[in-house]
């Protein structure tokens, strides 16, 4: 299936334009690619749109390598209907909320999964003119929206949790990437509901360090790569692709297992952050805490389904021998991690030889790989393995340092990046409450699972340089 004409796509912003404009770098993963003499008229400036086959086939080609996404304000409005199915379980003013923010743009199907009190939510549904399914036994969200779905008559279907608000311009933008015939899932940036009152310290943590906030750039999801999986807090599919739909036996990541699913049969998922969906965080400290260890605790499940796709962190050899010569922290051992970056940017500097400056070029991605070995490191440090941190600090001098200085320094980092609302005290315990609570979840799926799959990180024997 061809993108049709009309399409367009632009080239993202992580994408470098090396020799002119006559190769490029970039995606997830990052590869190197040499344009042809008849593809570099195709281009205006960054822009490349859908005239023929030839730019079908090249436009294709760069949103499935992650180096173009759609520019979707210079897409058409979409021209198949969408139904809006919400799963719910009580909750009836959220449901009033949202509800109110769909209007009667689309038609709506609220599942209720059993709540304690199904009148007040049916008499919400019947005051906006929403179908109502009303579930005998709690299914979960997944088996929820599954019996929403079944009920679904429209090509499209849009998932939206209850604790969501849907602003005007979030569903018609989504919609219009269904132009592209490979996409099944597309999904906005999940924000924070504006406060209506003064905020606590955790809701302005969340407000800026959300879970389920993927950040400011579009992506292809992709597993194993930094856009990874899409929440389904709010999400539009094509119900043709989504076959069965959720795995009903999941009770918490089935939204990732459907993302890794669709990604498997080759069809496309997307990230679309130029839009958003308001979601009411949970901002009291035990609810929180709990929450984040929800979501740890399916990483064991998901890692039984797809082994290769959950891993806490994928390292290069070379980013391995960075890391342990950082944390040895001897003279020796830093000369050995310096001598470990410098080999590895003599190595791409040669696979980048047909551009104008490999060792430029080469230097850039060897520094970049670093910082993704740091990062990647000290979340395992600090994240998924601090059990074991805990207890190598209590009999290594080393070690104790090690984690300190790395848990100050991740949080200022972070603290900066997100310009969150909150002193760096604060933001530097929520920081590590919110891995503590994460990690102590993975933990316990492992051991409940009798598996570590989640917990071993790979080491990728490609993942040092461009292909």
């Amino acid at each position: 299936m061809s993108l049709p004409a009309g399409f367009a796509v632009r080239l993202a912003r992580t994408t470098r334009v090396l020799d002119g404009g006559r190769s490029l770098l970039g995606g997830a993963p990052t590869r190197l690619i040499h344009l042809s003499e008849k593809a570099l008229p195709l281009f205006d400036g960054s822009l490349l749109r859908v005239r023929d086959a030839a730019t079908a086939a090249l436009a294709d080609r760069l949103l499935q390598l992650g180096m173009a996404v759609p520019a979707v304000e210079l897409l058409p409005e979409a021209t198949e209907a969408c139904t809006v199915v919400v799963p719910i379980r009580d909750r009836p003013e959220m449901l009033d909320r949202l509800l109110g923010s769909i209007g009667g743009r689309h038609p709506v199907i609220v599942v209720d999964d059993a709540s304690h009190r199904p009148e007040a939510v049916a008499a919400v549904a019947a005051r906006h003119g929403a179908e109502l399914l009303a579930l005998r036994r709690n299914a979960g969200p997944a088996g929820a929206r599954n019996a929403g779905l079944a009920r679904v008559r429209t090509p499209l279907v849009a998932f939206v949790d209850s604790d969501v608000v849907l602003p005007a311009d979030t569903l018609p933008v989504l919609l219009r990437h269904f132009h592209d015939p490979g996409l099944a899932l597309v999904a906005p940036r999940i924000t924070a509901l504006p406060p209506s009152g003064p905020q606590s310290w955790i809701a302005r943590y969340e407000a800026a360090r959300s879970s389920l906030d993927l950040g400011p750039d579009p992506a292809m999801v992709v597993p194993r790569t930094p856009v990874a999986w899409l929440p389904m807090a709010c999400a539009v599919a094509r119900v043709e692709a989504l076959g069965a739909g959720f795995d009903a036996t999941m009770r918490v990541g089935e939204d990732v297992d459907l993302c890794w699913r669709l990604a498997e049969e080759g069809r496309r998922v997307r990230y679309e952050p130029s839009v958003e969906a308001p979601h009411e965080h949970r901002v009291r400290v035990g609810s929180w805490l709990a929450r984040k260890a929800f979501y740890g605790s399916g990483a064991t499940p998901l890692a039984k389904r797809h082994p290769r796709a959950i891993v806490p962190a994928i390292l290069a050899p070379w980013s391995v021998l960075l890391l342990l010569g950082l944390l040895v922290q001897r003279p020796w051992s830093y000369l050995a991690a310096g001598a470990a970056a410098g080999a590895t940017a003599s190595r791409i500097a040669g696979k980048l030889g047909r551009t104008r400056h490999p060792v430029r070029q080469a230097v850039r991605l060897t520094g970049s790989g670093a910082l993704s070995a740091l990062t990647q490191g000290s979340a395992l440090l600090l994240r998924h393995w601090w059990p074991l941190a805990l207890l190598g600090c209590l009999v290594s001098r080393r070690m104790r340092r090690a984690v300190v200085a790395v848990a100050v320094v991740d949080a200022l980092v972070e603290w900066e990046r997100t310009g969150a609302r909150l002193d760096p005290l604060r933001f530097g315990v929520a920081r590590r409450l919110d891995d503590l609570a994460y990690g102590a979840g993975v933990w316990w799926s492992a051991l409940r699972g009798r598996s570590l799959a989640a917990l071993r990180p790979d080491l990728a024997t490609e993942g040092d340089r461009p292909s």
